[in-house]
């Protein structure tokens, strides 16, 4: 059944209506507030100057984490694929990273780096093993045959990596991306939350469970939730413009626009 606009936007409406009806049923503002009180809070916490510094503050550390740990976890797929000494060399150390509970590294980070840029490492260790991991899959996934006929012929790098391996490549990175930005953000903030830098989101979070603010705690992580579902909606849109980067249904999309423009 093709999803549309509508059908999504009833289902939405379905799930605030549970929210509302279990917040009426809870009647207790402590416990549980409803989607009203909560966007009554956000439309509140907007207004005021110290949001947006707050969200920049986690925004930046956090993003700056991500986009970090995915240029060196790629960097050290391509050497890894390349060198099988390097890829077992590497083995221990990344299955040590994807066992270790989050919640161990962030203590470890508050011991030696303090809670300034908490969120900034978190979210580096967190996504360097997912973005690793799938892209030594998916260039280890490519077709030997291809790559062999590249070499015989001497096609240069930059040729083979549009034509086959970034083709190859798309699908990892499409559900690598997907849960390296949901992690990254669940692990930033939690790992603020512990550490308590000022002015960051994981402070504003604390600050509202101490005292009692669950509209405002509700509000945060509405913030939280809408700024990790934009992000990853922006990195889908930027691979699918890399070769082979759009899935079966969406080129099939384009080509039914292209006969109806036809």
């Amino acid at each position: 059944m093709k999803s549309t606009p509508l059908k999504k936007a009833l289902i939405i409406l379905f799930w605030l209506g549970v929210w509302q009806l279990v917040s009426l049923l809870v009647h207790n503002n402590v416990m549980l507030v409803g989607p009203v009180e909560t966007a009554e809070s956000l439309v509140r916490l907007v207004r005021a100057a110290d949001f947006w510094a707050s969200v920049w503050y986690t925004f930046w550390r956090i993003g700056l984490g991500f986009a970090s740990a995915a240029c060196l976890g790629i960097v050290l797929a391509f050497f890894s694929a390349a060198h099988p000494i390097l890829r077992e060399f590497l083995s221990p150390f990344f299955a040590a990273l994807k066992s270790v509970p989050v919640a161990s590294f962030v203590i470890l980070l508050l011991v030696w780096f303090g809670s300034k840029n908490l969120a900034f490492f978190t979210a580096f260790l967190v996504v360097l093993p997912i973005l690793y991991g799938n892209t030594l899959e998916g260039l280890l996934a490519a077709d030997r045959k291809l790559l062999e006929m590249a070499d015989v012929f001497r096609i240069p790098f930059s040729a083979k990596l549009h034509y086959i391996l970034l083709p190859g490549l798309s699908p990892f990175w499409r559900s690598a991306f997907s849960l390296a930005l949901g992690m990254s953000w669940k692990a930033g903030v939690a790992a603020e939350v512990i550490g308590q830098p000022l002015h960051s989101v994981g402070n504003r979070l604390y600050q509202s469970k101490i005292y009692l603010e669950t509209a405002d705690l509700l509000a945060w992580t509405v913030v939280i939730i809408l700024i990790s579902y934009l992000v990853e909606k922006l990195f889908q849109k930027f691979l699918t413009c890399l070769p082979g980067g759009k899935t079966a249904k969406e080129e099939r999309s384009g080509r039914e626009e292209g006969g109806e423009r036809a």
